[in-house]
């Protein structure tokens, strides 16, 4: 049933939406005009001149409007919006505007669009605008019926959160720690399999089952890296590094991951630990992990989140302090400190018999000398070289003076001790054929602990036979002075 004209206006003035009456025949007739002319992409035709846009906005005619859209751009009435229509629609409307004309360019009878238009304040409002052709006015456009519903609150909080996620997603790619995203529900299946099988001590039963923690790790899912985890493992992209997680993840870091499972299975789903990781290029690094179930993924551990700062330097650097608290750093050798601390725990431990060598430098003081001290120095290095090449775990060698040695060998016999002595002998003939410019010299001295015998008495002994052979070296006749002077002279 056809309702009259004036119930009609009055349901079109009272309608909760804003909605326009318009006459799109001029833009009808200069659409065929352009037709006529050869146009057929109407969207490069329009881009290519924004003039050729005003030309077809300006072809359509504004009929009327309802109290919703007047109150909506704050006009007062009919006259005075259409007077303002270039304050409505402007700036980053263009591009959307172009669309809805490329919609009935290409024989829409509807057109829609997510624009931008503007009170006559002012203020900007996101609006969702619909189009429709009046049936019975399909030939000639004379009658378009137009919605704008306003979606500036929607559209505000969904660039809101399009910006955070932007935010987010920056501090995650530039973040100068490495930061993977993982899933690990297929684990926590695993392990909730097991915990309805009756285990209960975890520890044990990765103990028996090591299968299990590989079985684990090869379970996790990598879902997202960053852009400084490519950096600190050398991978070109991302594609890359997931294919070689085996070379990343090996030697040492199954042990790690138990823990990290035996942590989990204990309820603990945010841990710290150092662990060790291998680059690409084979370089080791040493990373402090931060492991954290995401908030709202408790349940499945879904997601996950891994933090890894390398500490490569630190830990390097802690060995270094840790090598300069225990060694002589000219010789390389252990030094004073570390031989008191094992001969106190050799006293304590053993194993019995310890054979103790004393060795003292020859003509050291000669050296410095007639050379300078850098001379010196050399030799100290290649007593160092020496010793450090024979003497290996669970033997020791120790600078203990300026020019003077001590070798620890524990569990060995005089005849050890003994063999010892002729490995250095013979290696020093060798570093004198590399050296042959200075001759390096050494009076060596040993001794093996007696049932019951302090430590320290053995290390008198061995000190009393050294300085009986360095005293023979010095109480040579001329002659002997003479030839043990090539020692330190090449040229004499």
């Amino acid at each position: 049933m056809l309702r009259e004209p004036s119930t009609d206006g009055q349901i079109f003035d009272i309608a909760p939406v804003s909605l326009w009456e318009e006459d799109y025949s001029g833009l009808k007739a200069l659409f065929d005009s352009w037709r006529a002319a050869g146009v057929v992409d109407l969207e490069a035709y329009l881009r290519e001149d924004p003039a050729r846009a005003a030309a077809c906005s300006s072809q359509i005619r504004v009929l009327r409007v309802n109290r919703k859209t007047l109150s909506l751009l704050e006009a007062d009435d009919l006259h005075h919006l259409v007077a303002n229509l270039d304050r409505v629609f402007r700036d980053d409307m263009l591009h959307a505007h172009i669309g809805e004309l490329v919609q009935l360019w290409n024989g829409e009878m509807t057109f829609s669009s997510l624009t931008a238009n503007y009170t006559l304040s002012g203020r900007r409002l996101d609006v969702l605008l619909k189009g429709t052709i009046v049936p019975g006015y399909e030939a000639n456009w004379q009658r378009v019926l137009v919605t704008i519903e306003d979606v500036t609150e929607r559209e505000t909080a969904r660039r809101s959160l399009v910006r955070s996620e932007e935010y987010a997603r920056g501090l995650f790619h530039h973040s100068p720690v490495s930061l993977w995203v993982e899933d690990f529900s297929s684990v926590k299946r695993l392990i909730d399999e097991i915990r309805q099988k009756g285990i209960i001590d975890f520890r044990v039963f990765t103990d028996v089952h090591p299968e299990f923690v590989t079985r684990c790790m090869s379970e996790i899912r990598v879902i997202d890296v960053n852009q400084h985890t490519l950096q600190l493992f050398a991978a070109a992209d991302k594609p890359t590094l997931l294919r070689n997680l085996g070379d990343v993840l090996r030697d040492s870091m199954n042990g790690h991951f138990r823990e990290q499972l035996i942590d989990l299975w204990d309820g603990k789903l945010f841990q710290q630990r150092e662990v060790v990781n291998y680059a690409l290029d084979g370089k080791e690094l040493h990373l402090h992990l931060q492991f954290s179930v995401l908030p709202g993924h408790e349940q499945d551990w879904s997601l996950v989140q891994v933090a890894l700062t390398d500490i490569t330097a630190r830990k390097a650097a802690e060995a270094y302090l840790e090598f300069l608290g225990k060694h002589d750093v000219l010789t390389k050798l252990y030094n004073r400190s570390f031989y008191v601390d094992e001969l106190n725990r050799l006293r304590r431990n053993g194993p019995a018999p310890v054979s103790i060598i004393i060795v003292d430098l020859n003509g050291l003081k000669a050296a410095n000398d007639k050379w300078g001290h850098a001379a010196g120095d050399e030799l100290l290095r290649r007593v160092g070289e020496v010793l450090g090449k024979l003497v290996t775990q669970p033997y020791h060698a120790a600078r203990i003076g300026g020019d003077e040695f001590a070798v620890l060998l524990p569990g060995t016999d005089e005849a050890g001790a003994e063999k010892t002595i002729e490995d250095i002998r013979r290696l020093v003939e060798l570093n004198n054929q590399f050296y042959s410019s200075t001759m390096l010299s050494l009076s060596i001295g040993a001794a093996t602990s007696e049932p019951g015998e302090a430590l320290e008495d053995v290390v008198k002994r061995a000190d009393v036979r050294m300085y009986e052979e360095k005293h023979r070296f010095y109480g040579l006749s001329p002659l002997e002075r003479r030839r043990a002077a090539a020692y330190f002279d090449a040229d004499a």
